[in-house]
């Protein structure tokens, strides 16, 4: 999870492009969802890198 989920974004804007482009509802639909898996596994690799940040700062100040 190194790209905190940017691959699945282009990848799903790439999807949904052609999609809407070839008329493929489906692939615009599908599309959308890997968009949708980019932005929660950004928000999850936000939230990790946050509790890690509160983490080392409750060990620095209980040493």
């Amino acid at each position: 999870m190194a790209d905190k989920g940017g691959m699945d974004k282009v990848k799903g804007k790439t999807k949904e492009m052609t999609g809407k482009v070839t008329g493929d509802r489906r692939k615009e639909a599908s599309g959308r969802a890997d968009q949708a898996k980019g932005e929660a596994k950004k928000a999850m690799g936000e939230a990790h890198d946050r509790a890690r940040g509160v983490q080392d700062s409750i060990q620095r100040d209980g040493s």
